[in-house]
């Protein structure tokens, strides 16, 4: 069955000087302050895209990984995912970054590395910004 979620942006005034705001909709979870400086420059408690979609591979790639394991009959304890989105003005994403630290009884350090490529392959996000190149860096706690 194929699910629709939904956000929405609101934006008032030209790039560099105004701002706006995204809502996750479907959630209901959350308003949150965008502008151009939190984008391009420090954060300052407002988010961006690149944030946002951080926030999505990191999820999606954690849930792949752990549907793998999983599948293999080695069910993870935990998985902790990090994704960096680097952004360039002027040029727009560059790189993601993943990081995955992974607690699953059974396996090897290789086979986890493993299982974590194969994760990165057919994460959805990670197919969706193919586009991009993405770095992924594997630790193991057995």
């Amino acid at each position: 069955m194929a699910t629709t979620r939904t956000a929405s942006a609101h934006w008032e005034g030209s790039l560099m000087d105004g701002s706006g705001e995204v809502t996750l909709e479907s959630s209901g979870i959350g308003t949150y302050a965008v502008s151009w400086p939190s984008r391009a420059e420090e954060a300052n408690g407002k988010t961006s895209p690149e944030e946002l979609i951080a926030a999505a591979h990191s999820t999606c790639f954690s849930m792949a990984l752990s549907h793998g394991l999983a599948q293999a009959g080695t069910p993870p304890t935990t998985i902790d995912t990090t994704a960096n989105v680097t952004f360039q003005p002027g040029t727009g994403i560059t790189g993601i970054a993943l990081s995955v630290t992974g607690s699953v009884p059974g396996i090897t350090a290789e086979q986890f590395e493993e299982a974590a490529q194969a994760a990165k392959a057919g994460c959805p996000v990670s197919q969706a910004l193919a586009a991009v190149p993405i770095t992924l860096e594997t630790s193991f706690t057995g």
